[in-house]
């Protein structure tokens, strides 16, 4: 049997980029070791720290949700290159290939490499199969995350022109990279995924493992972000028939910063998470950083445990006016965000998919799809499960249009700052009834009362991020115009 070598430590740029030499000069280290077995496998895809964290993160720091004030702004942790994405300078753009685009492609060459190794083990052995099932989901996983951020959104018009990203299909990473189209992207995403719906045990030991309840779940948000909604419903309503748990918000810890405890909580079908953002950073109480938007902040209902559980207030210091020369803290009126279902207070946000999600989704194609009496039952089965017991009553829709409204308020509510929001922006934004300007403004006290005042307009060439310059100068993609 041919040895494949697997490289736990690789000048991964390599992986991606063309065949320059100085990325591809890997030296044989002690931390090699050998491929060549289904548990090699599997200890492969296992690997935590590579297949399910660090996905792209810049998407959810340009979406809506969350902004910096001054002080946050300018806080030395903030790079330029930070605040150039934040504020959607034309010409924002991260020097270097890591970790926005590096990580995804690093889940991806391992994916390729296990699926040559299975190749060369017997082709009918039930954990091969999986495997090879597990190995196409993370690799149909990665790519759709950096297609969020580097590739136009979906749009069935031009999809066979657009440029997509590089989709690397072999381990060999001396392979040229070329973009292909949008077509092919999600065309390649959707194979993966279908192949390994079937290969997949409904359910799996580790939420960190893909199973058929994942792989469904993750068609289905492929296909919302392609605007197919009779497909995303249905791959939706499979995975729901697999697990349809959702959690009692009643049983949650409402002061906790980590109220999503255990981390694998049962709503969870797959857990992977966002690489840490400085601009996403919730902060503390008397030091916050990402401040949620206020409109956002404000929409609950009081009787909706969402806000105290994903919200904690923001504090500053006034005058004790019991005791002369001393402060105390009280609440500003605004809010951070200790919503993860990572129970983490950094921002290493939860990405993955999750029970409350599917129920969005199917409510969302149900409207669309004209059945309002099913959209509003999907609704009220997911809000229930987040009011104080016994406060709520069931959401009724005038017209499809009424409930398709209504349960894209309740997505953004449930569903903030978990990669999503960047690409619910770009896919509503080509509809005249949702689309929405995005607006920046922050105020500089010491800087002779200097203001920055941004918009950036709905269906702009800025939602489509520019590829990082070390993969533009490393290679012959193409890259985003402006």
């Amino acid at each position: 049997m041919r040895k494949t070598y697997v490289y736990l430590v690789v000048l991964i740029f390599g992986l991606t980029l063309s065949s320059c030499k100085k990325y591809l000069d890997i030296k044989n280290t002690s931390t090699q070791k050998l491929a060549e077995t289904a548990d090699d496998c599997q200890r492969i895809l296992d690997n935590y720290n590579v297949m399910n964290t660090g996905y792209p993160s810049d998407g959810e720091a340009s979406a809506d949700d969350y902004y910096l004030n001054e002080q946050g702004y300018l806080n030395t942790n903030l790079t330029q290159e930070d605040r150039n994405i934040y504020i959607w300078s034309t010409g924002a753009i991260r020097a270097s290939a890591a970790p926005q685009w590096q990580n995804s492609y690093t889940s991806v060459f391992y994916s390729n490499l296990v699926l040559e190794t299975l190749k060369r083990l017997q082709g009918g052995n039930t954990d091969v199969k999986i495997l090879r099932g597990s190995a196409l989901f993370f690799r149909a996983y990665a790519f759709w995350q950096v297609a969020q951020l580097y590739a136009k959104p979906y749009s069935a018009g031009s999809a066979l022109q657009d440029p997509g990203i590089p989709l690397r299909m072999t381990s060999d990473i001396a392979e040229k990279s070329t973009r292909g189209t949008v077509q092919q992207t999600y065309n390649q995403i959707i194979q993966d995924l279908q192949e390994a719906v079937t290969l997949l045990p409904n359910t799996s030991l580790l939420a960190t493992r893909p199973n058929k309840a994942a792989a469904n779940a993750m068609l289905a948000r492929v296909y919302l972000s392609m605007e197919d909604y009779t497909n995303a419903l249905n791959a939706a309503t499979a995975a729901l028939t697999i697990n349809s748990k959702l959690i009692d918000y009643n049983t949650l810890n409402q002061s906790s910063l980590t109220p999503f405890e255990p981390r694998f909580n049962k709503e969870v079908i797959f857990h992977s998470i966002m690489t840490g953002s400085p601009m996403l950073m919730p902060g503390e109480e008397n030091n916050p950083i990402a401040i949620i938007a206020p409109e956002l902040a404000n929409s609950y209902d009081s009787n909706d445990l969402r806000k105290n559980i994903f919200f904690k207030p923001n504090m500053h210091d006034v005058p004790d006016p019991a005791n002369p020369g001393s402060t105390i803290y009280v609440p500003d009126g605004t809010y951070r965000f200790t919503g993860n279902y990572e129970p983490s207070t950094n921002s290493n946000f939860f990405n993955g998919l999750a029970v409350d999600e599917l129920f969005l989704i199917r409510a969302e194609c149900y409207a669309r799809a004209n059945k309002s009496v099913e959209a509003m039952k999907d609704l009220n089965t997911l809000l229930t499960t987040r009011w104080i017991t016994g406060t709520y009553v069931n959401m009724t829709a005038a017209s499809a249009d009424d409930a398709l409204t209504k349960i894209l308020t309740e997505r953004r509510k449930e569903l903030l700052m978990r990669g999503i929001r960047w690409t619910d922006l770009r896919r509503l934004n080509k509809d005249a009834r949702f689309k929405k300007d995005l607006n920046r403004t922050i105020a500089f006290s010491n800087s002779s009362n200097s203001t920055i005042n941004v918009t950036l307009p709905a269906n702009d060439s800025r939602y489509t991020l520019l590829i990082p310059q070390e993969v533009i100068n490393n290679s012959f993609i193409a890259q985003n115009t402006r």
